[in-house]
């Protein structure tokens, strides 16, 4: 896994696809598209994204 991939990860209880920006040992964050928030930053576990 490294910069750049495609990801699918949960959230509020739905699957959302995400690029990754950055890759740290247990964490990763992931640039997705919101309806309202284009381009939004979140932080995942690594162990939590498929």
């Amino acid at each position: 896994m490294k910069a750049g991939d495609k990801v699918t990860f949960t959230f509020a209880k739905k699957e959302m696809e995400g690029i990754i920006e950055r890759v740290f040992q247990k964490s990763v964050y992931i640039k997705a598209d919101f309806p309202k928030d284009k381009g939004k930053i979140v932080k995942r576990k690594l162990k939590d994204i498929k």
